[in-house]
């Protein structure tokens, strides 16, 4: 029966054998996204700077010329186009920043001469006394350590701190830790512009409608898809933007949230005798009613929830007189570096009643 720890993570001749530098992932090795990768990212544009040219013609013929109310016109113009561009600034963010480098407290030898030279891996190991055979604490993908929350992408071939989720449509990159604030920046911005838009475009249609000599017979054809282009951007983003709401409340990442699971690899050693389990348990071995006492658990467990403020803080909150500014324009980044993420009080108690009740559904438990 395997047991945590038992195995080591790296022998000796490894040890001696590999240098690397943590953080980095040997470019060789990172697989290579092909250009249509990139074509959501350009869906995404056009559906944000398509509807300006009708915006700007139902603003100017239904509310400067047919209605003669300048103020009106000049206050939604600004309203819109602010919204335009805090929704494209926060997705400049998302696609141009690094989403959180894995990076350990010490990359480079600074006691020599030799400043470019990478840190050996025993080295490494050695200042650091994280127990890197624990379970999600080493990378065998990148072969660098991985801090808590952090998971290896697939398609970017890297980890990222505190993943959230890989995401096509923002030019097929990682949402994780410093993108984050951006990203729920964006779809914040982009549901309140498709409302905005909807909002003013309904009622300039409806009064089309009922003065249908008092307009041309373009504009109102501008007004129906418009409105009907607010809509479904609004249904589609705002249920998108209120899950995230939900998950920045509880301190959830997409990954955590939909991947039970991983409470697994959290769980406090179990006994050596008495069932059948791997220690940590793994999510093959587990009976169909194991499994539900997971999924069930789930739901109650949140490991890193510390009350609504805090978590909000966590992601959004900043330590400058000005640090409102960022957050207002384009979301920012999270605060901190991401490798410390205090948890839950309550959350060591939860997993050890959660693997006790594993322990006494095991099927061969005797």
């Amino acid at each position: 029966m395997p047991r945590r720890g038992t195995t080591p993570l790296v022998n000796d001749v490894e040890l001696q054998t590999r240098s690397i530098s943590f953080g980095s992932a040997d470019d060789d090795e990172k697989p290579k996204k092909p250009w249509y990768y990139r074509l959501p990212l350009l869906v995404t544009v056009i559906l944000i700077l398509a509807p300006q040219p009708s915006v700007l013609r139902v603003l100017v013929d239904h509310h400067w010329r047919v209605m003669k109310s300048p103020l009106f016109f000049a206050v939604h113009l600004a309203v819109i186009y602010t919204l335009t561009f805090t929704t494209l600034t926060s997705l400049l963010i998302c696609v141009t920043r690094d989403p959180g480098p894995v990076n350990t407290h010490a990359t480079r030898r600074t006691d020599y001469g030799g400043d470019d030279e990478d840190i050996g891996l025993a080295e490494a190991l050695m200042a650091d006394d994280t127990d890197y055979t624990a379970p999600g604490k080493w990378c065998r993908k990148c072969w660098a350590p991985k801090p808590e929350r952090a998971h290896h992408c697939s398609v970017c071939g890297r980890c990222v701190m505190k993943m959230d989720h890989h995401c096509p449509w923002l030019g097929s990159s990682c949402i994780g830790h410093r993108t984050y604030p951006a990203f729920v920046h964006f779809l914040t911005c982009a549901t309140l512009l498709a409302i905005y838009i909807a909002t003013v475009s309904v009622r300039a249609l409806i009064y089309s409608f009922q003065n249908p000599y008092g307009v041309d017979e373009v504009t109102p054809v501008h007004e129906l898809v418009l409105s009907m282009y607010g809509i479904i951007i609004s249904v589609v983003i705002g249920p998108f933007a209120a899950y995230h709401y939900y998950l920045i409340t509880t301190n959830q990442t997409t990954l955590e949230h939909i991947s039970p699971f991983m409470l697994l690899r959290h769980l406090p050693p179990l006994p050596r005798t008495g069932h059948s389990l791997s220690d940590p348990p793994l999510e093959p071995e587990l009976s169909y009613e194991q499994r539900r006492i997971v999924k069930d658990a789930h739901g109650k467990i949140l490991m890193y929830d510390l009350g609504w403020r805090r978590n909000w803080a966590q992601v959004f909150g900043w330590n400058t007189r000005w640090g409102w500014v960022p957050r207002l324009l384009c979301g920012g980044a999270s605060p901190g570096d991401g490798t410390h993420q205090p948890r839950n009080p309550r959350a060591d108690e939860l997993l050890a009643k959660l693997a006790e009740d594993l322990i006494k559904a095991d099927r061969n438990f005797r």
